[in-house]
C-alpha cells in the first residue's frame, strides 16, 4: 500500500488494518518456519515496509491532533 492511499484513512481504520496486518505477518512466519515458503522472501519484507508506513501516518495523524488542539 502506498502512504497517499493510507493518508484517506481514518484513525480506527488504520489501527484495524494495522492489527490485520501484524496478525498476517505473524502467520506467514509461523508457516514460514514450519516450511520455507517460496513466496515468503519477498511477502515478509514488503508486509513489514506497510506496517511502518501504517504506523508512520497514524503518528502523523496523532501530532497533527496534538496542534490542532
Amino acid at each position: 500500500m502506498k502512504a497517499s492511499d493510507l493518508r484517506g484513512y481514518s484513525l480506527h481504520e488504520l489501527h484495524q488494518l494495522l492489527h490485520q496486518k501484524r496478525q498476517e505477518l505473524q502467520e506467514l512466519r509461523y508457516k514460514n518456519a514450519q516450511s520455507p515458503l517460496s513466496t515468503a522472501p519477498s511477502t515478509i519484507p514488503a508486509l513489514r515496509r506497510t506496517i511502518a508506513r501504517i504506523l508512520t501516518i497514524l503518528n502523523e495523524k496523532r501530532h497533527e491532533r496534538a496542534k490542532n488542539r
